[in-house]
């Protein structure tokens, strides 16, 4: 005798989206940048990818990707935060042909938001974040 049994139809999930807010899911997105497997190829996508990694808690590619003469010795993010997007204002240089760039942005959390103009340098061909300036509004 056959044994039926019931099934609840299988859900079609697709991947979690990327928190930089580009269309595309996190993995493909900035999810490669933060494995090490491909280095950020412009200021503004490095702006991104730090901004997802704030997002998902990954101090070590914050760490990676911050200039060696700004870089602080430790990193403790607020388990408490809750980041909930970023919108690009402005980019400066930062592209191939660049070696440095600013970009300013606006990241907004559970309760405000963080406005800023970062300075992105390129060092051994790969680009890390120097420095910011908060802005007002």
């Amino acid at each position: 005798m056959a044994r039926r049994t019931s099934r609840t139809p299988s859900r079609n999930t697709a991947p979690a989206a990327c928190p930089c807010g580009l269309p595309g899911n996190y993995a493909d997105c900035c999810g490669r940048f933060h494995s090490g497997g491909v280095a950020a190829p412009s200021a503004e996508a490095l702006m991104r990818s730090r901004y997802s990694a704030f997002v998902v808690g990954d101090v070590e590619y914050l760490v990676r990707t911050w200039h060696p003469g700004t870089r602080p010795e430790r990193l403790d993010l607020d388990p408490g935060m809750r980041w909930t997007g970023l919108e690009i204002l402005e980019t400066e240089g930062g592209s191939a042909f660049h070696s440095a760039g600013t970009v300013t942005f606006r990241a907004s959390y559970r309760g405000g938001a963080l406005h800023e103009r970062s300075r992105f340098e390129r060092v051994d061909g790969a680009w890390v974040y120097v420095d910011g300036e908060f802005l007002e509004g």
